[in-house]
């Protein structure tokens, strides 16, 4: 009965977009430009002087800029899955180290609602999501990063065009001039995604930055001031999982002397400058093929991105230099040109090219469509407070979880929410004092906590359910607590329907639940254990007393190792007989 219900709502919205397309005269074609790594402040229409982006900037003063554009997840693989999906990383649940992302969600991804509402779709470049089957989202497409297998330039010029090795950004450019070349006279209106890879540094390089001699001679004779924040103490106030994690390995990659922060600096910039190029080719395509005053351009950031500040390299951290990005609507077909200070998400991106589209949202999406703003319709969507995470538990990065107000922000680590930080955004846009234990901010700490809890239960589903039924041998009480001798105690669960198995599992095992509720353990971490089993696991910790009660919580990987959610806290105690 559930799954009719369910395929009659599929069904309803699949007529209701139909007929809404259907009755739509003239929809725009739409060309989504994403940006690997650039942070929001790397565009001269901000007031960069040291990047060169004449392109993007009249884009931004021809259209509307959004001041406040935040990803959901600061990391490449997270936040372009929520732009194809509309969701947070938390409904997703896709990162690094996952299987596929979901076909469910998949299915209903911006391009698959585009294509079937008759666009010709098309995609070139860093796709950076798992999934396999392309050909259902576009109809011309070519994936397509850095060739890690190389640790120099080759890299990033590896890809040729009348047989000679271009970097990937001409690379990329060439084909949204070929696609608009095919597409620009057809009779269905065509939406372009394109991916660069730039201006993402190279990791396994000793230069880094790879950019291509066009922009070579851009800040041949300029010397970049230094970063702000630079200073041991802003990094010294880091949990020590961080100064010891990704952040701090990069920085020592790229800005830790004065002659790597300047070619660091000048790489990045110039291959921005670079991608600035293709987009005058792509603006001119549209002029000779008399298109452009019906074709909407939608640029943006993939995530923000350290640039030494904190002595960092990077994002993935919760800060504003890693969640901040550019994003730019410019639709030709309005004269309203506009600057918007409200919170905006990558999560909207999506929602927006659906709407221009003329096909109707998914329900199932978390974000907002743009173009109430972009109209001046309204002046605001009503959103005081966003959700901002990265959950990918991995041992060089901690996760974080927290939300963003136009005036405050708070988050904590996942793995210890003891570790807490509150910025007054209004007073400290930089983000210098954290105000976490001040007395005169409890208040505004609770209801920041209150907030984030409410907008994680919002935006989780079925998908990141824990394990339940948990047991301690040998068996529960009505009570829900166990008596017993062993001092080696025997712990299980069950899964939820959700999941075809259990790839791992981590239990924790504590003194005191304040201790769990913390994520913490003063007994046992078992870590990430490679195991399916679901009962039986024995005990493993320091020495249990007789007659005390202890708590514990278990949570669990899926079969494509996907990290949900702790259990519930269960209590059990040690009979203090023989």
């Amino acid at each position: 009965m559930r799954l009719f219900i369910i395929f009659l709502l599929l069904l309803s919205f699949n007529l209701q977009s139909q007929k809404r397309t259907n009755n739509g005269l003239n929809r725009p074609n739409i060309i989504f430009i994403l940006t690997d790594d650039q942070r929001h402040d790397a565009i001269g229409f901000v007031g960069n002087e040291f990047v060169h982006t004449p392109e993007m900037d009249d884009l931004a003063r021809s259209g509307t800029y959004f001041n406040k554009a935040i990803v959901t997840t600061p990391i490449c693989a997270a936040s372009r899955a929520s732009i194809f999906t509309g969701l947070h990383e938390r409904a997703h649940n896709f990162n690094f180290e996952t299987g596929n992302i979901r076909k469910e969600y998949m299915s209903m991804s911006y391009p698959v609602l585009l294509k079937k509402s008759g666009y010709r779709t098309g995609f070139f470049g860093k796709y950076g999501v798992k999934y396999d089957r392309l050909e259902k989202q576009f109809d011309e497409y070519e994936s397509y990063d850095r060739n890690n297998r190389f640790r120099d330039r080759r890299g990033y010029y590896y890809k040729t065009l009348d047989k000679d090795t271009v970097h990937l950004t001409r690379y990329t450019g060439q084909k949204a001039l070929d696609f608009i070349d095919k597409n620009a006279n057809n009779k269905k209106p065509f939406c372009l995604s394109l991916s660069f890879s730039a201006p993402h540094a190279h990791d396994g390089a000793v230069e880094q930055y790879f950019w291509q001699n066009t922009t070579d001679q851009l800040l041949q004779n300029t010397v970049i001031p230094g970063p702000k924040l630079a200073e041991d103490k802003y990094f010294k106030s880091q949990p020590q999982a961080v100064q010891e994690g990704f952040n701090r390995l990069r920085w020592t990659w790229r800005y830790d002397t004065p002659e790597k922060y300047q070619h660091s600096l000048k790489g990045y910039y110039r291959m921005i400058s670079g991608i600035d190029l293709e987009i005058r080719k792509i603006r001119e395509k549209l002029k000779q093929k008399g298109i452009e005053d019906n074709t909407v351009i939608i640029l943006m950031g993939d995530n923000g991105y350290f640039l030494g500040e904190r002595q960092f390299a990077g994002k993935w951290l919760m800060y504003d230099n890693s969640i901040r990005v550019p994003l730019i609507v410019y639709d030709p077909r309005s004269s309203q040109k506009n600057q918007v200070d409200e919170m905006v998400l990558n999560i909207d991106i999506p929602s927006t090219i659906v709407d221009l589209a003329e096909v109707d949202l998914p329900p199932s999406w978390q974000g907002k469509s743009l173009m109430p703003l972009v109209n001046q319709e309204v002046n605001t969507i009503e959103r005081d407070t966003v959700l901002i995470e990265h959950l990918w538990d991995f041992e060089h990065i901690p996760p974080s979880e927290g939300v963003r107000t136009e005036e405050w922000k708070y988050f904590r680590y996942v793995n210890d929410k003891t570790l807490e930080e509150l910025y007054h955004l209004k007073n400290d846009p930089q983000e210098k004092n954290n105000l976490i234990g001040d007395e005169k901010y409890t208040s505004v700490v609770k209801a920041l906590k209150e907030k984030l809890e409410e907008l994680i239960k919002q935006n989780s589903n079925v998908y990141r359910l824990p394990p339940k039924n948990l047991t301690v041998t040998p068996s529960k009480t009505p009570e829900r607590e166990v008596k017993m001798v062993d001092l080696k105690p025997e712990f299980g669960w069950d899964l939820p329907s959700t999941y075809k198995f259990q790839k791992a599992y981590q239990i924790l095992v504590a003194s005191k639940k304040s201790i769990l509720d913390s994520n913490n353990s003063d007994l046992w971490n078992s870590q990430r254990v490679e195991s399916n089993a679901l009962m039986n696991i024995v005990y493993q910790g320091k020495s249990l007393e007789k007659g005390k009660t202890y708590y514990w919580k278990v949570r669990i990987w899926d079969e494509d190792n996907r990290l949900v959610d702790y259990s519930g806290v269960e209590s059990f105690t040690l009979a203090s007989g023989r």
